[in-house]
């Protein structure tokens, strides 16, 4: 192989991973629901989470986001997510620094869920009584409700 084929990337100061996660907001019978997945690998394995994975090389936040959610959970045809805000503190993973780009959307009721790739289960919770949820998603679903909130209409789901 070529060196130009072979490009290695050596930086000064270490890097951290960049995700996305996604908090799909709904109203269901009067209450407020948020998608979660039963995460089927560690860390966190058996916790419930939000939708969401490490972003790939050339891969823009936006695709990403959509290819997560599409990826684990079977949702397509979201109209617009919203970056709603970036969570990176040292320890949230305990696989290394990782900052997580979070974003956000109100979507439809009938938007079912089937759990795929690693998340062994999907489905909706009440935001008043979710479970322990892993890394910070208690954090962005928070602030999902905090900025998105605002943003709804009488005309919004």
């Amino acid at each position: 192989m070529s060196k130009e084929k072979q490009k290695k990337y050596c930086y000064d100061y270490p890097r951290p991973a960049v995700t996305v996660d996604i908090a799909l907001l709904r109203r269901e019978f009067g209450r407020v629901e948020v998608l979660l997945i039963k995460r089927g690998r560690e860390p966190f394995k058996g916790r419930w989470a939000l939708p969401g994975g490490f972003v790939d090389k050339d891969e823009s936040l936006d695709h990403a986001a959509r290819r997560e959610l599409e990826e684990e959970t079977g949702v397509t045809g979201v109209g617009i997510l919203a970056q709603i805000g970036a969570f990176g503190d040292p320890g949230r993973d305990p696989r290394g620094h990782t900052v997580s780009i979070a974003f956000a959307s109100w979507v439809e009721p009938f938007h079912e869920a089937r759990a795929a790739d690693d998340a062994v289960e999907a489905a909706w919770h009440r935001v008043s009584q979710l479970p322990d949820l892993a890394f910070d998603h208690e954090l962005i679903v928070s602030a999902a409700l905090r900025i998105m909130s605002p943003l709804r209409t009488d005309e919004s789901p």
